[in-house]
């Protein structure tokens, strides 16, 4: 008798074209794409010599648990954790197939549309998982996808441990890898832009204490403004909100 799931299927029946997404590979998973009762998903599994080892078991698990309460439009989310005939035990993600930016640096397809979400959506994405303090790899072209298609942008390899709090140092190797990838996806450019390359050579200076102190500051730097420019407009603000309440006080009075 052929077992099968909660939904009356085999597990055979279950999981179709699975299939090994090389260009995908990370340090200790296989990533594959497979259909799921038909339904097009990502498979993460360990690789064959790390799936006996009980330190790699606990760590698939811990990202798992880690990433499975994450939501961000520009994350991969994760949906299970299950056994798959042939791989074992697998993290199952939406499912997010295009190409990483890596490839679409090494043949030079990069535009100007793809460095905009670098500037806004990826730092976004970075934002969200310090937020969260969760403990990940380095951010790599090899971990930006962008999907086939409509071209959104989405961050894998987010995370594989939550601390109660952030290190200085991890944010600011955040930001040094930041800046690594936005300056190599800017020399694929055949027109320059001298502002996105200056920001991205001092996120990726080799001295922390000459980098963006926070990923606040690195947003104003992206949209060409200070933190001294922020205070002045705080203040200008104030200012007038302060002449108004004075201008509402007397007119109050003198009626």
């Amino acid at each position: 008798m052929v077992k099968t799931d909660d939904c009356g299927a085999s597990p055979m029946e279950k999981w179709t074209e699975i299939t090994l997404l090389p260009e995908w590979e990370e340090e200790y998973y296989l990533v594959y794409t497979a259909k799921k009762h038909g339904k097009w998903v990502m498979l993460k599994t360990l690789k064959p010599e790390y799936v006996d080892n009980p330190d790699m078991r606990a760590m698939i698990e811990k990202e798992f648990d880690v990433r499975y309460n994450l939501a961000h439009s520009h994350i991969v989310m994760i949906n299970d954790f299950e056994d798959v005939p042939g791989l074992g035990r697998c993290i199952i993600t939406d499912d997010v197939y295009g190409d990483s930016l890596r490839k679409l640096i090494d043949e030079k397809k990069v535009t100007p549309e793809i460095i905009e979400k670098l500037r806004h959506d990826l730092v976004d994405a970075i934002d969200y998982i310090q937020t969260n303090h969760i403990v990940h790899h380095p951010i790599r072209p090899e971990t930006i996808i962008f999907t086939e298609n409509i071209g959104n942008l989405k961050l894998i390899d987010v995370g594989f441990d939550q601390r109660q709090h952030m290190e200085p140092a991890d944010v600011s190797e955040d930001i040094y890898n930041y800046g690594l990838v936005l300056d190599e996806a800017l020399g694929c450019l055949e027109h320059k832009d001298s502002k996105l390359q200056k920001v991205a050579r001092r996120c990726a200076d080799p001295d922390p204490k000459k980098r963006y102190r926070d990923l606040q500051d690195l947003h104003l730097a992206l949209e060409s403004r200070s933190s001294s420019q922020l205070y002045l407009l705080v203040g200008i603000f104030v200012v007038l909100m302060s002449i108004l309440a004075v201008w509402v006080t007397v007119a109050g009075i003198s009626k």
